[in-house]
């Protein structure tokens, strides 16, 4: 199947490129970043080799479409999505971690209570708690950012300001902005029938003022529940259909890889990508109540791609 999981533009005033785990994004000028979601996949913080068709118009577009619906918030980083894999906007200096709200004890969570420890990040937790059980009121678990090949490490948020990272004035900000995020974005999934589960978010500076960077509530930076399937079958210890990258991990997980050294990653085979390319589609569906319509990946596709970006910039 084909899928986008590089490009090599060069842009007017290029003064940077830095290839994420799933973006490339160019720098102009030093002040505006050109970020272009490809369809390459992460998982353990490790990135795959094959790519999931149409992954990264699904997750620009969901993003895009966040950003406009919750700039009332906080500001973004946005300036326009020229092209359905890309967003261009505002480059801040980011802070360096990552600020994970959870709703349920689900996914990485549960795992870590399973083992038997009562925290997370700094945050005490009862026993007899149950897999996929609500919180009482959601929670901030932050991690540091990790490069490609490296894992993001649990952190607290007195460690974070106690280590300097983020000093405590912006770190409550940005803690406070997530939560009002997070429950938006509860807000709006349930209006499709849907649970905002966990998610993250990511923020910067722009010289005094705080921003929402990077991506917001997609499949990849988020998990979902069927708001239905989650309250007929949670009584009955049953797990709720989800939709989020979760299934991919549990899949790997099943062919004994982990992310952990030594261990060989399985293939992703064409029948695997398009079963999690069909996810990611139902996703994309449920969320905007709208049909997804996919880009043509022809031999004009790169052309009409950097074609929208060149004059996207012409215009800033």
């Amino acid at each position: 199947m084909k899928s986008v999981t590089a490009t090599q533009f060069h842009f007017a005033k290029q003064t940077g490129l830095y290839i994420g785990k799933v973006r490339d994004v160019y720098t102009i000028d030093g002040r505006i970043l050109v970020m272009i979601a490809t369809d390459r996949i992460s998982a353990f913080d490790i990135v795959f080799p094959k790519g999931i068709t149409y992954k990264g118009q699904i997750l620009n577009t969901i993003a895009s479409r966040f950003l406009d619906s919750t700039h009332d918030i906080v500001p973004n980083w946005k300036i326009a999505s020229p092209h359905p894999m890309v967003t261009v906007g505002y480059r801040c200096e980011p802070f360096p971690v990552e600020m994970i709200v959870r709703g349920y004890l689900t996914g990485s969570s549960w795992r870590t209570y399973k083992s038997g420890q009562r925290s997370l990040c700094g945050i005490p937790l009862p026993d007899g708690m149950r897999e996929h059980q609500a919180f009482p009121a959601p929670v901030i678990t932050p991690t540091t950012k990790a490069g490609i090949g490296s894992h993001d490490q649990d952190i607290s948020g007195e460690e974070i300001i106690g280590r300097g990272l983020v000093s405590e004035e912006d770190y409550r900000k940005i803690e406070a902005f997530s939560l009002a995020l997070f429950e938006r974005g509860q807000k709006l999934a349930a209006e499709k029938g849907l649970i905002l589960v966990d998610t993250k978010y990511e923020f910067g500076k722009l010289g005094a003022q705080i921003y929402l960077i990077d991506e917001i509530h997609t499949p990849d930076s988020s998990r979902y529940f069927y708001a239905e399937d989650y309250e007929r079958n949670y009584p009955l210890g049953l797990p709720p259909r989800q939709l989020s990258k979760e299934f991919v991990r549990e899949w790997l997980m099943e062919k004994g890889f982990s992310g952990q050294p030594g261990q060989k990653m399985p293939e992703l085979t064409d029948t695997v990508i398009q079963t999690i390319s069909e996810r990611y589609i139902e996703l994309f569906e449920h969320l905007t109540g709208t049909a997804f319509v996919p880009l043509v990946y022809d031999d004009t596709f790169y052309d009409n791609m950097e074609g929208c970006i060149r004059n996207m910039l012409a215009r800033l």
